[in-house]
């Protein structure tokens, strides 16, 4: 199942407070060498006004729920510790839709499977893009603590290459930005 969100990107840790969003915040003290700092999902219109806390991308996604709920249907004891959101720009020898049907068919069920430790996962489909850096998708890796996501990430040395080695399958793994580990405000 999937659902129409807007995602909103920053520079800052601390964007705009918005009651009906979820507010993803980097953990890193330092985020300037970060693609962004947090990032906000929300399914209201607000998040389109123009310069809404000056974000660095405005994108509408298609969230889709691959491990648990949907987000906006969490509870707030429900919500994961810490989050590996990952970037997405396609391999250049695909277009963004075949790009995203091998993300969404054959990656998620091998992700399943390699996370084993993973409580919550989403692929955000980026569908348009406002404005912003031009990427096709986030991956949202969620565990239930920092540690569990940094050394927990992989059921093994094998998973990890069998992970690495789809990904290049559908993702430029040269031009997709570096993760960044958040955790819900």
């Amino acid at each position: 199942m999937s659902a129409l969100k807007l995602v909103a990107v920053y520079a800052n840790k601390k964007p705009p407070a918005d009651p009906a969003a979820m507010t993803l915040a980097a953990t890193a003290e330092q985020t300037d060498h970060l693609p962004f700092a947090s990032l906000v999902i929300s399914d209201a219109p607000d998040l389109l006004l123009a310069n809404n806390g000056s974000p660095l991308g405005l994108y509408l996604v298609s969230e889709r729920a691959m491990l648990n709920r949907p987000l906006q249907d969490l509870a707030p004891q429900d919500l994961p510790g810490s989050v590996g959101i990952f970037p997405m720009i396609a391999k250049p020898s695909l277009n963004p839709a075949s790009a995203d049907r091998h993300w969404q068919q054959v990656h998620a069920p091998l992700a399943l499977q390699v996370h084993a430790a993973m409580t919550h996962y989403y692929q955000l489909q980026i569908v348009h893009r406002f404005f912003g850096p031009a990427w096709h998708g986030l991956a949202l890796c969620c565990f239930a603590s920092e540690q569990d996501l940094r050394e927990k990430m992989y059921d093994s040395a094998e998973g990890k290459q069998r992970i690495a080695s789809d990904i290049a399958n559908f993702a430029d793994t040269k031009r997709s930005p570096r993760k960044v580990v958040a955790r819900v405000v």
